[in-house]
C-alpha cells in the first residue's frame, strides 16, 4: 500500500516521503480499514519534527483521525462487518491507503456526513466539547469569544457554542476568513483582532466582557484576552499556535475574578474514562443529528500531502484540510 512515512525528524518535512510499504494485518481485537479520508491536524505537522508531546520513533505513518470502510476483522471482533463505514481516531496511521485500529476505537460513520466531513469531526469537536461543556460549563446566553475562529478547533468551537445556545464572537486576523465564518456559521459578531480587540469585545458585550474565551492561539491574543474577560469568566487555554506560550500575573485573575483553565481533551478522557466516552457519544450524536456541521476546506490526494500540510501551516484553511488516499 502507499503510505506517508516519517523516516526521520526534520524541518520542512525533509524526513517525510510517500512510498510503498507492506499492508498491515489486524491482530486480535483490531480491524483493518480502507482509508477514504484523513484530516490534517497541527499535531501531525509537529510530529514530523519531533515537537509534539507524542514522540513516536521513526519510521512511522502519521494521521490521527480517519474515516473509511472495514475490509478485514481481527480475531474476536464480532461487532463489525466487512464493508461497514466507520470513523476512528488513532495516534498514528491515517495517512495511508490502509490502517489498523482497535475495534473499540471506531464507530459507525453517520449517514449524513461524507467520509471527508466525518474525518473532520473527532479531534476538533471533542476539544471544543471538553473546553466549553466540561471545563467552562457554558450556559445558554453567555458570550463566548473564540480566537482562531477559522481554524479547525476554532471553527468547531464557534459551531458548537452556537448549537449550545451561547452568543458567539468569532475572532480572526483575516476579514476574508471571517466573512466565510459569518456566512456559513452565523456567529452573533465577528472581530478582526489586527490592531487589538479588547474595546471591540467590550462594546459588543455591553461593557461586561466575554464570559468564556476560547484561546488556541496564545501569545499576544492571550495577553489581551485578560483585558476583555467578564467577572467570573473562564479563559480556556487550548493551544499556542502563535508560537509564544504566555504568562500571567496571578493578581489579574484575583482582581478580575476569572479562571484560567487548561484544556487537553484526550487527557481528560484518559483521566476520566467514563466521561471520555460520554464526550465522544455526545459529539457524534450532534453530528448525526446535523446539530453541528464540520467544514472541509479542501480534499487532496495522498500524493498532494505537502500541499495539505502547507495549507494548515500557512493558516490558509477555514475548517479542515483532508487527505483522500482514494483519489
Amino acid at each position: 500500500m502507499r503510505a506517508l512515512v516519517v523516516d526521520s525528524l526534520a524541518d520542512n518535512y525533509a524526513g517525510v516521503s510517500l512510498r510503498d510499504v507492506p499492508a498491515p494485518a489486524p491482530r486480535p481485537g483490531e480491524v483493518l480499514v480502507r482509508v477514504r479520508a484523513a484530516s490534517v491536524n497541527f499535531p501531525d505537522l509537529l510530529m514530523t519534527r519531533g515537537e509534539y508531546q507524542l514522540k513516536p520513533p521513526p519510521p512511522f505513518v502519521g494521521g490521527m483521525e480517519l474515516a473509511g470502510e472495514v475490509v478485514a476483522l481481527g480475531e474476536g471482533v464480532e461487532d463489525w462487518a466487512v464493508g461497514d463505514p466507520v470513523v476512528g481516531g488513532a495516534k498514528l496511521g491515517g495517512f495511508a491507503e490502509l490502517a489498523v485500529l482497535p475495534a473499540a476505537a471506531i464507530r459507525r460513520k453517520p449517514d449524513n456526513l461524507s467520509f471527508a466531513q466525518a474525518a473532520a469531526v473527532g479531534a476538533a469537536y471533542l476539544t471544543a466539547w471538553v473546553a466549553l461543556v466540561r471545563r467552562a460549563r457554558l450556559e445558554p446566553g453567555e458570550w463566548v469569544l473564540v480566537h482562531g475562529a477559522a481554524g479547525g478547533v476554532g471553527l468547531a468551537a464557534v459551531d458548537l457554542a452556537r448549537a449550545l445556545g451561547a452568543r458567539v464572537i468569532a475572532a480572526s486576523a483575516s476579514d476574508d476568513k471571517l466573512k466565510i465564518v459569518a456566512d456559513e456559521y452565523a456567529p452573533d459578531a465577528v472581530v478582526n483582532v489586527t490592531g487589538g480587540f479588547r474595546d471591540k469585545v467590550r462594546a459588543i458585550t455591553g461593557g461586561a466582557g466575554a464570559d468564556v474565551i476560547y484561546d488556541p492561539v496564545g501569545g499576544d491574543v492571550f495577553d489581551e484576552s485578560v483585558r476583555c474577560i467578564a467577572f467570573d469568566g473562564r479563559l480556556l487555554v487550548v493551544g499556542f499556535t502563535s508560537g509564544r506560550i504566555p504568562t500571567i500575573s496571578v493578581n489579574m485573575p484575583l482582581i478580575k475574578g476569572f479562571s484560567v483553565i487548561g484544556v487537553r481533551a484526550g487527557e481528560y478522557g484518559r483521566q476520566f474514562p467514563e466521561r471520555g466516552r460520554e464526550n465522544m457519544a455526545a459529539v457524534w450524536k450532534m453530528a448525526a443529528e446535523g446539530a453541528i456541521r464540520p467544514r472541509v476546506h479542501a480534499e487532496l490526494p495522498l500524493a498532494s500531502w505537502r500541499e495539505a500540510f502547507d495549507l494548515l501551516a500557512d493558516r490558509k484553511v477555514v475548517g479542515k484540510a483532508v487527505i483522500r488516499p482514494d483519489l
